[in-house]
């Protein structure tokens, strides 16, 4: 894969991720514990979309930290 295509790849992933985060964090507000982490994996498995346990569980912890706009980019590093 060419990195043009490698990049316009993640480009694609980040923003798939980062449409399944503003979903959850629409709603994660008084959310049971674990409900966050839970409907994250669930979104992120209907796209398609595999992160490492760690990349989950730093997501879910930024939702549940910042009530808000999270930036999946910023909070996976890239």
């Amino acid at each position: 894969m060419t990195d043009d295509a490698s990049t316009s790849q993640d480009s694609s992933m980040l923003e798939a991720v980062q449409g399944v985060v503003d979903r959850v964090s629409s709603y994660q507000d008084g959310a049971p514990e674990g409900t966050v982490r839970h409907e994250l994996l669930a979104g992120l498995d209907s796209a398609g979309i595999r992160l490492e346990d760690a990349e989950v569980t730093r997501l879910a912890d930024a939702i549940e930290e910042q009530h808000g706009a999270v930036d999946a980019a910023s909070v996976l590093g890239g």
